[in-house]
C-alpha cells in the first residue's frame, strides 16, 4: 500500500502490518528510502476513528468499489 502526498509525490509505501502484543506493527518505506516501523496501539486505533465524520465514512466504503 501507497500513501501519497497532496501533489501526489509517493510518501511512504506500507510493506507489512502484523499484529503484536503491543497493537498493529507497520512496517515500510518513508520516501523510498528510509524503513520505517510504527506500532498502533488500541488507543491511538480509537482515536483515530473519532476523527472520521459520517461523510468522510461514506467517502471511504465508497473507495473500496473504485479502482
Amino acid at each position: 500500500m501507497k500513501l501519497f502526498t497532496p501533489d501526489k509525490a509517493e510518501l511512504m509505501e506500507v510493506t507489512s502490518i502484523a499484529s503484536s502484543p503491543e497493537g498493529l506493527v507497520i512496517n515500510g518505506l518513508i520516501m523510498s528510502a528510509m524503513p520505517m516501523k510504527a506500532v498502533l496501539t488500541p488507543r491511538e486505533l480509537r482515536r483515530a476513528f473519532r476523527l472520521l465524520s459520517p461523510r468522510t465514512l461514506l467517502a471511504i466504503i465508497g473507495m473500496l468499489f473504485r479502482r
